[in-house]
């Protein structure tokens, strides 16, 4: 009698293993789902979308529109790797090929660029943006009609003035149109500097290249190839017809800035001195107004202007407007995330919320149709959107010169020469050199 319970409960244990076994394995199996192509929900199994970009003027809020896109799409994996300011964002990018860790999206500026990193290119015709793209914007990155990236925005620079420290000079920026107008105006700052408790009237930051060999050499080289990036692309030669006013540009922020100016980066120029209301007067672009703004936003809305630089020929009174970079797919990433590539950069400006954030948070200028211009906020970019409506624009043909010259010629020499290590002519001599080598 003992021994047949003894059978009852050992079957009723092991009814209860195999019961307890199968629930298991149901629930591995259930796991084994999710984890792989598809999750509980049957959607496809997260893409990932490594960027590379090289703003760092709107980290935060990029890193921010990347949060809601991922709140959207949960499929969609996102990181961002911003390299700017002072570094080196061409060199860092090099690197980032050779070291084989590609991203899927990354950045780059015009023809130039194009030409080198043509192996990574996919095009993005078919994209929703690159129809809306403004006209002029997909100059210099579209051929055959193949469009290997979008537009990041419409930027322009110039001098950005405080504009309640003019005041209290007794000057009036509109009517700093000349050379002889700006030096006069610095000089008169320069006088005043301890009773308007300024460090100095301007702030140079020549530890960056781009801003002298990118930005103020434009200023100076782009009327010479008529503001025309692919007429700049193809000159075989340059003259450097307006040298004598880019030495003379040099020389005037580099007698009323902040010393020593090869120290000065742009945190320094842009954070420390001018959103401090250490210096009057800064070359920068509208690009900066989020700095500004985080740093004081009832400055930054109300007492900043922009102006141009002196120019004497035909663009005098004209800002240098144009696309700063675009983004692009790399076309060895996966078919799956470079549609999901796509996407994003889709979504970010024609959807409502991209738009919205687009003018909103980054500040920028948009590059494409379907925008309402009068919600341009800050008061650089109104500047910038003004000149343009008026035609009053230089081209931004730095963009289609030759690989590395900008920096690696120009704003290197320029920085000997502001130390004294060679003469004016030499930077010029070794500049035009180095073209007509590099174009051969």
């Amino acid at each position: 009698m003992l021994h047949g319970k003894m059978k009852s409960k050992l079957f009723l244990v092991f009814a209860l293993l195999a019961v307890m076994l199968m629930v298991a394995c149901g629930d591995s199996d259930d796991t084994e789902e999710t984890s792989g192509t598809e999750n509980a929900g049957g959607s496809q199994e997260e893409v990932a979308v490594d960027i590379f970009q090289f703003k760092v003027e709107f980290k935060e809020q990029f890193e921010e529109i990347i949060a809601m896109y991922e709140e959207e799409n949960p499929d969609v994996n996102m990181s961002v790797q911003t390299v700017g300011g002072g570094n080196d964002y061409a060199a860092s990018l090099k690197s980032q090929m050779a070291s084989g860790n590609e991203p899927v999206i990354f950045n780059i500026g015009g023809p130039t660029d194009v030409e080198e990193y043509e192996e990574y290119l996919a095009d993005v015709s078919d994209t929703e943006a690159a129809s809306l793209a403004l006209d002029g914007t997909l100059n210099g990155i579209e051929e055959d009609g193949k469009v290997w990236g979008l537009p990041f925005a419409q930027e322009g620079y110039g001098l950005i003035y405080n504009k309640e420290i003019l005041e209290q000079a007794g000057i009036n920026p509109e009517e700093l149109t000349t050379f002889e107008d700006l030096e006069e105006a610095l000089a008169t700052i320069d006088s005043q500097k301890e009773e308007l408790g300024l460090d100095a009237a301007m702030a140079l930051p020549a530890k960056e290249l781009w801003v002298m060999g990118n930005h103020l050499a434009n200023h100076y080289i782009a009327p010479e190839f008529n503001s025309d990036i692919m007429t700049a692309y193809e000159a075989p030669s340059i003259d450097f017809e307006y040298g004598d006013q880019m030495k003379r540009m040099l020389d005037l922020q580099n007698q009323y800035s902040v010393q020593p100016v090869l120290s000065l980066d742009y945190s320094m120029q842009v954070e420390q001195l001018f959103s401090l209301g250490k210096v009057a007067m800064i070359q920068q672009g509208n690009w900066i107004y989020p700095t500004v703004e985080q740093m004081d936003a009832e400055f930054a809305q109300d007492n900043i202007g922009m102006i141009p630089m002196p120019f004497e020929g035909e663009k005098s009174d004209s800002l240098p407007v144009g696309v700063p970079q675009y983004w692009v797919v790399n076309k060895n990433s996966s078919e799956e995330q470079q549609q999901a590539a796509k996407d994003f950069l889709d979504w970010m400006y024609t959807s409502d919320a991209g738009k919205e954030f687009v003018l909103n948070e980054f500040k920028f200028i948009p590059a494409y149709e379907g925008y309402d211009a009068d919600k341009i906020a800050d008061p650089l970019s109104q500047a910038v959107y003004n000149y343009a409506s008026e035609g009053k624009t230089i081209g931004w043909t730095f963009m289609a010169n030759p690989v590395g010259w900008n920096e690696d010629v120009m704003g290197a020499n320029m920085q000997r020469y502001l130390v004294d290590d060679i003469e004016w002519q030499e930077v010029l001599d070794t500049a035009e050199s180095e073209w007509e080598k590099s174009r051969q």
